[in-house]
């Protein structure tokens, strides 16, 4: 069984701070993690693969950078590990993003599943798996939290506020993980040895993926952030005053209606 990870270089978001003049991210010297939904995606293929044999491919794209994520995939057991990589994706949108690794997954061909994180903690939209299956035109189950298989099919439990749903889903399909579904395992040290002693990054960039290129970056992308900031906190405190305590509470609950809190 041949299976695809798509995982995501984030910074760890314990550490980020905010530039309050230009309301960015402030990156320099904040250390970058694989996203933790992402993890739990990959821990699922390693085992599928360990129980059923065959390959796990782990994409990520991002900057050369997002190549230290991708060894330590390689590091936790992964077969291959492909970075998607270009100026000209800078600035995609999950549309744009969607787009671009779906032609990554397409080039690499000859997959039976897909997996996903739930979404990414630095933008907590969970829009790109879904997006990837729409664009792969392939069945797709989100916030898996249990899977098993069943011959050529997949019964999986789907986690919701209301209720857990069992989906049965054929080969292929896209699967998005949430933390319940397992947990990750370590890099080991075999691995961490292999994926820096030797070049086991494979770069995949715009003339490689069958894309076009009105759909990618900044300039491609339907949606766009104009403005971010870092929101005010303000506290304010009043005493109530009154004769005695009913009249202090019928003050309270008077505030309190005017400002529709009860």
């Amino acid at each position: 069984m041949n299976i695809i990870v798509c995982v995501k270089q984030v910074p760890d978001t314990n550490e980020v701070k905010i530039n309050q003049e230009t309301g960015t991210l402030i990156r320099d010297g904040v250390p970058s993690i694989i996203n933790p939904d992402d993890k739990n995606a990959l821990e699922a293929a390693l085992q599928l693969r360990d129980e059923n044999g065959g390959k796990v491919t782990v994409i990520s794209m991002g900057p050369p950078q997002a190549k230290e994520a991708l060894r330590e995939a390689y590091a936790m057991g992964a077969d291959e590990v492909y970075l998607v990589s270009d100026r000209a994706f800078g600035g995609s949108d999950t549309w744009a993003t969607a787009t671009i690794i779906s032609a990554a997954i397409e080039k690499i061909g000859g997959y039976d599943l897909i997996f996903c994180g739930r979404q990414a903690i630095d933008g907590d939209t969970a829009q790109v798996g879904p997006e990837i299956a729409e664009f792969l035109n392939i069945p797709q189950v989100t916030y898996a939290k249990k899977i098993e298989q069943k011959g050529d099919k997949f019964i999986i439990t789907r986690a919701t506020e209301g209720m857990d749903y069992i989906i049965e889903t054929p080969k292929p399909t896209l699967i998005t993980a949430i933390q319940e579904l397992n947990n990750p395992r370590y890099p080991t040290v075999k691995g961490i040895f292999s994926a820096y002693e030797n070049e086991i990054v494979k770069v995949l960039t715009l003339p490689d993926l069958p894309v076009d290129t009105t759909q990618i970056g900044l300039k491609g992308s339907p949606t766009n952030v104009f403005n971010s900031f870092v929101p005010t906190k303000e506290k304010h405190s009043e005493i109530i005053q009154g004769k005695d305590t009913k009249e202090k509470v019928e003050s309270l609950l008077n505030k309190l209606k005017a400002v529709n809190m009860i």
